[in-house]
Formats: structure tokens, sequence, C-alpha cells
């Protein structure tokens, strides 16, 4: 299929590895161009010798607004087609564990900076009278998990503000939607398995085995069972998709619109 990508430009936030790694490796195999931020320089300079010429590296906290700026400075006159809005979470907490400083800091982490970043790209956007916002948030929003207070309640939080500029959007050739996925083979879900062991008092091992036996599916997902469906999403094939938050969980949210 011919997601009419290529040689397109693209922004891929949280690149470095996860799910923004997967999701940028999948653009450039479809030949599109990326510009990849994210704060290690390191492991960038080593994606781009990896994935070669199509991806232009930017080393940064895309939650900062000098980074941004340095996105835009980045991108220039070229039309930019579509933006991966990606980064880490939080910490893993119970309710009662956290502090109100936690709260302030996942505001800024997982809340303040998508809403900049997204002011900032949409006018680019309207230049161009099309445009793919793409956020990674996780499959909690839906139904909420073990220790991810402050993810669950501050992606809410995004979800509400993407559904509503979605529709607001939607006139102009843009769209606007939300991948939730579940438990993935990442650093994220790696702090869940340390968290579950340290409170059942259990091996990680242990921990790990009983969350696979969760998954309907009886195994957990990698990144790259995600980037497939992202790079569609960012492709002009997803024209008639926007405002959608979609789950990709091997069948874990139990409600009927899942």
């Amino acid at each position: 299929m011919d997601l009419e990508i290529k040689n397109k430009l693209f922004l891929v936030t949280g690149a470095s590895s996860g799910f923004g790694y997967a999701i940028l490796k999948r653009l450039v195999e479809e030949d599109a161009l990326v510009i990849a931020v994210a704060r290690n320089a390191e492991k960038m300079e080593k994606a781009a010798k990896e994935l070669g010429s199509n991806v232009e590296i930017l080393a940064g906290d895309v939650t900062q607004s000098k980074t941004m700026d340095e996105i835009l400075v980045k991108i220039g006159k070229r039309a930019l087609s579509g933006a991966l809005i990606n980064a880490a979470g939080p910490p893993a907490k119970s309710f009662l564990e956290t502090v109100m400083s936690d709260w302030d800091e996942s505001y800024l982490n997982l809340l303040r900076w998508k809403v900049e970043i997204s002011k900032k790209l949409i006018p680019l956007f309207e230049i161009e009278k099309y445009g793919r916002l793409l956020f990674i948030e996780s499959a909690s929003v839906k139904q909420p998990m073990d220790n991810l207070v402050l993810s669950t309640s501050l992606r809410l939080a995004v979800v509400g503000f993407v559904k509503t500029m979605a529709n607001e959007l939607a006139s102009k050739g843009i769209t606007a939607n939300i991948l939730a996925p579940g438990y993935h083979m990442t650093d994220a879900v790696d702090r869940i398995f340390k968290k579950k062991s340290e409170l059942s008092g259990i091996r990680y091992d242990e921990a790990k085995t009983a969350l696979i036996e969760s998954i309907p599916v009886k195994t957990i997902g990698l990144p790259d069972d995600i980037s497939v469906l992202a790079i569609w999403l960012l492709s002009p094939s997803s024209r008639f998709v926007t405002g959608e938050t979609i789950s990709v969980d091997g069948g874990s949210i139990k409600n009927i619109f899942g």
C-alpha cells in the first residue's frame, strides 16, 4: 500500500527509543523525511547513522519552549505533513504515594507542552490546508491501571483538549488523533513491572509473567505493534479519522468501546 508520504516532512518527538524510535524507523522505510527530537544527543546521532540521510536530528527537551522554537527553525519554510507528539511519562505511583510536586511536574510533562507545541505547529498546517497530529498517550485513559494515577489523570486532560481541537480543525484538512497503548515492552512498562514486584513482594520476573498473563493475547506488545497504525494515521489515507483515541492493547480494555 502506498501511503503517499515519500519525501514528505514529519516531526517525531521522543524519537530515541520505544514508540518514537519505532515510528521514526517506519517513516524512513516509507522514504519520508523526518526531524527527530529527543534529549539524548548520543542516541540521536546513533539513530541518524542507522537510518540514513532522511533523518535530521535535534537534541533537546521537547517539553521546553526553547526546543520547540528550535524545531520551528529546523522546519523553516518547508511544508510539514505531520507530527508525532510523544515523550516519557511520569513515575509509577499510587494516589496516596503522590505529593503535590508530582502533580505539578506531571502537568508540565504530560499536558502543558503538548498544548504549546500544538499551538506552534497548527499555523504551519493551516498554510498548507493539510496536516496530521498524532499523540501517544496510554490505554489507562480508558481503563485505569494500578499505580498510574499521574499518567491517567493528566493524559485524560490531553484526550479532552485533542478531541476539542480536532473538531475545530476538521474543516481545515487537519486531523488530530491519539494512540493509547497498553502493555508494550518499553522503559515505561519496565517501571510498572518493578513497581508491581516491590508492592507485591515478588520477584521481577514473576511480576512480569503475571502481568503478561493478564493480557488476553497472552503476550506483551512491542513498539513495532503500534508503528504501522501510527504511520497510517500520519498519512493522507487517514483523512476521515479524527478526534479518535485508539487502543492498541492486546484486548486488555474490557469496555464495549475499548
